[in-house]
This record gives structure tokens, sequence and C-alpha cells, in this order.
């Protein structure tokens, strides 16, 4: 995917760590490009680090980056730079605890089997084009884009914060293409660049939702936005959400989903239902389809495991039995979970091997982790 300036919109070209027009350079590392708009003097500063040869220097200033959300301190410099050194040798959860973090770090580690990502599963399965070009905005630590790689053309991943790409290029995700960039701004992307877009669980944290709004329609025909929390209900988590009506108006003729919706739609394996804003009233997140099509089944190969993939116990079971991270998760994802609060599933078994085995794995009481979860 072509990479433009989010300053003056020129193209750029990859030479050596930079991306570069003749005007400006920005860097990349760990073959990420890092492209924010608001932190040009920290990019200059990372440039300098890479042009002296020192990558572990760059990386170690990028990795104390966090968004405006954050709940907890950044991560030490001696904790950044044991993360780079160790990176090959950590897994998922030990280097997300040693880049602090926090709260996100239990979200990321659960993301596999929580009620809002099937959702966002369902979401995009019911609205799939098989080989299509993704942009997911907002991308995390890339747990959409791993579940996307073997259904998509080509898969590419932004975010705010370069940590979480970090993550996503080392322990999640590595096949994608990763942007650091802010949603806010201009996007460094061409016109059409992807065929679908799409932005799960952070739509309604964003800023000028309206300038992102019609970027996002910029830069693809196609836009799926899940699991946006609606501002006449009560949530536990932070943002600045609108109404479903508000949503609705940004992005004209779209279809729209209660969120719970799309993961029952998942589980029995059928079409999500639209509906109407004047009955969203009540939900506590809904979801958008914008130039999508009419819905297909919410389940299908992006909700379901490649035959033969060795999938694992959720590892929310201990001993058979739900134990939750926090009375916070608990809340939060407690009463929507799909999987029950006891189990006697075997603790490794192989996608396909029998329909009670994808049953579970539809369920996520059974999950297809990543090897060094």
């Amino acid at each position: 995917m072509k990479l433009l300036s989010p300053l003056t919109g020129r193209t750029l070209e990859r030479v050596g760590h930079a991306l570069q027009n003749g005007q400006e350079r920005w860097p990349v590392l760990d073959d990420i490009a890092f492209l924010h708009a608001g932190q040009r003097a920290l990019a200059d500063e990372v440039l300098a680090h890479l042009d002296a040869g020192d990558e572990e220097g760059a990386l170690v200033l990028l990795l104390g980056g966090q968004d405006d959300w954050a709940r907890t301190p950044p991560p030490s410099l001696d904790a950044r730079r044991e993360a780079v050194r160790r990176r090959d040798a950590l897994t998922f959860r030990e280097a997300m605890s040693l880049l602090a973090l926090g709260p996100v770090g239990t979200y990321f580690a659960h993301r596999w089997s929580d009620p809002t990502f099937l959702s966002g599963l369902a979401l995009a399965q019911a609205h799939w084009r098989t080989g299509c070009r993704v942009l997911e905005a907002a991308c995390g630590a890339g747990h959409f884009l791993r579940a996307f790689s073997a259904q998509a053309g080509t898969v590419t991943g932004g975010d705010v914060v370069f940590a979480k790409l970090w993550l996503a290029r080392h322990y999640v995700a590595p096949q994608a293409a990763l942007v650091c960039f802010d949603a806010a701004q201009p996007w460094p992307f061409e016109d059409a660049a992807a065929d679908l877009l799409f932005c799960h669980d952070a739509f309604y944290f964003l800023p000028r939702k309206d300038r992102v709004a019609v970027e996002m329609m910029r830069v693809s025909p196609r836009v799926l936005v899940g699991h946006a929390h609606n501002a006449l209900a009560d949530n536990l988590s932070s943002g600045a959400p609108l109404p479903p009506a508000g949503y609705a108006a940004l992005f004209p003729g779209c279809s729209l989903y209660d969120d719970r919706e799309l993961t029952a739609a998942l589980i029995g394996q059928r079409a999500p239902r639209a509906v109407p804003s004047s009955a969203l009233e009540d939900a506590a997140a809904l979801a958008l389809a914008w130039q999508a099509g009419e819905a297909g089944p919410a389940a299908g190969p992006l909700t379901q495991p490649e035959t033969g993939r060795l999938l694992r116990r959720n590892p929310l079971y201990h001993g058979g039995q739900i134990v939750w991270p926090s009375e916070r998760y608990a809340s939060e994802y407690g009463p929507l979970a799909t999987y029950p609060a006891r189990t006697d599933a075997p603790e490794t078994a192989r996608a396909g091997e029998a329909a009670e085995i994808d049953a579970m794995a539809r369920a996520r009481v059974l999950l297809d982790l990543p090897d060094r979860w």
C-alpha cells in the first residue's frame, strides 16, 4: 500500500530505515512506519538514532508512547530496553507487562474470547469478500489482523500507539503491514487504498469523529465500524461516544446492528438483523456497515479456526472453572460470555476433528491462540 506524508500528502518512498520524498523523512522500525503527524519532533529524534545505527535507542523512544486514554504511567526505560532485547524469548503477556499496558494488557491477553471480539468477527464475516484489501484503523495489537490474514488479499493495520503495533509485529500478526498514525489527522493513505475499512471498539474514543468518518470513506468504498459505545446507555469504559442517530448521520445510509445481535448471530450461525437507530437507544454498543452490501451469515472462515489448527482450552478456565482476571473484567464481559462457567473440554484439540470441537471453538471454550501467547 502506497504511503503519503501526513503533513503534505505527498507520496513517500522507502529508502533504508526511512520513508522520504525529498522534503521530509519518517522513520521505519521493525517494518512499522511511523507517520504520526503530531509527533514530528519525536520522528526526527528517532531518525537521528537510526542514522547513527542505534536501532535499540530508536525503539526505546517509541515504545514509551501512549494514547490520551491510558490509565497507567509509561514503562520505564529499563523495561523498554528489556522488551527490545528479549523480544524473541518473551511471551505476548510478558512483553505487555514490560510495556506497562495495565488493564489494556488484560484486555489484549483475553480478547480472543471476549464477546465483543466475536461481534467484530461476525460483523466482518457478514460483509466479507474473499481476497479484499483490508485496512484496520485502531488495530491495537493485531487480533483482527491475524483473523483476517488468511482470507484477505492484503492486510494493513494502523494505530496511534507504536507499542501496540510492535506487539502485533512480534507476537500476533507478523505478516501484516503496520503504520503508526493519528486518525484525527489526515490519513497517510491514497483515495480508495483499501477495499474494506474496519474499525472495532475504538471509534467512540476518537476526537473529531466527523473528520475521521470522512477519511474512512475516502480511503475505502466500504466501511465497518464495530462495538461503538452508545452515549444513551451506561458503559464501564471511557471514551466520547455518540447516540445511535449520531453514528448513523456520519455514515449516510448505513446499516446498524446491536452489538449483542452480532455475537448471537455468530453463535447461531445466521445473518445478523439490522435495525433503525431508534431501536438501539438502550443498546450498550452498536455497529454499522456503510456501503457493505446485504449481510450474509455471521459464522464462516473468519470466525472458525482453520481445519487442523491446534486449539487450546480458554486460559480463563482454571481447573475447568472460569476465574476472571479482575472484577471489572467479570462485570464487563461475564454477562455476555459465550462460554460456560465450567467445562470438561480437553486442554488441546484440533479444529475440524469433531463437530463438538468446532462448537467449542465457536463458543470460545477452545481458542486458536498465538504460539507465544
